[in-house]
């Protein structure tokens, strides 16, 4: 009985040193996005279409923040070119995409781009080529990303509200298709107040 005590004791006194680790937790709604950055597309396109500043170009190629891209909402989807739920979702978000598009009242206000969790650089491009996906996709080969948005399952959907001092903050957070298009677009818009 006085063993267990002692080892009940010096187990408690050793866990009262180590520092508890919190695992992270996707951002919530009002929160803002943790911080990391992404690698500038190379393609001239797809750095015009996220409006990203001159100043952000560099022969090394650079790299940017999501609160950076031009926009007054960001729509931040993380997926996986594994995951069956993203690859059927696919479809969707072109749909999205092109509707966003479409829309005077969100053409230039809301942008949309995708993290490859897990993916590398040639695995985000067969999933881009394979469902002709028309934004720009990052990957996230080491999952550093998707460990800081707390380890979240794919596809999951983060719309950010980005204000014209340059903050932002996250407006929807939620794991799973947003199914229509077309309402999502409008609680996009509301959610953001565009």
């Amino acid at each position: 009985m006085k063993r267990i005590l002692v080892t009940c004791l010096v187990l408690a006194a050793v866990l009262a040193v180590i520092p508890s680790v919190q695992a992270a937790t996707p951002p919530g709604v009002g929160q803002q996005l943790p911080d990391f950055e992404l690698p500038l597309p190379k393609d001239g396109a797809e750095r015009s279409y996220l409006g990203l500043s001159k100043r952000l170009f560099s022969f090394g190629g650079g790299s940017f923040r999501v609160p950076e891209i031009k926009a007054q909402a960001v729509v931040f989807q993380v997926f996986s070119m594994y995951c069956p739920h993203c690859q059927k979702d696919a479809p969707n978000m072109n749909a999205f995409y092109h509707l966003v598009n479409g829309s005077q009242r969100a053409r230039d206000r809301v942008k949309i781009i995708g993290v490859g969790a897990g993916n590398n650089p040639y695995e985000v491009g067969v999933f881009k080529k394979k469902y002709q996906v028309p934004f720009p996709l990052f990957a996230d080969a080491d999952f550093v990303i998707h460990k800081k948005l707390g380890d979240v399952r794919t596809p999951y959907f983060i719309v950010i509200r980005i204000m014209p001092d340059g903050s932002h903050r996250v407006v929807y957070s939620k794991l799973g298709s947003f199914g229509d298009p077309a309402r999502f677009l409008d609680a996009v818009l509301t959610m953001s107040g565009i």
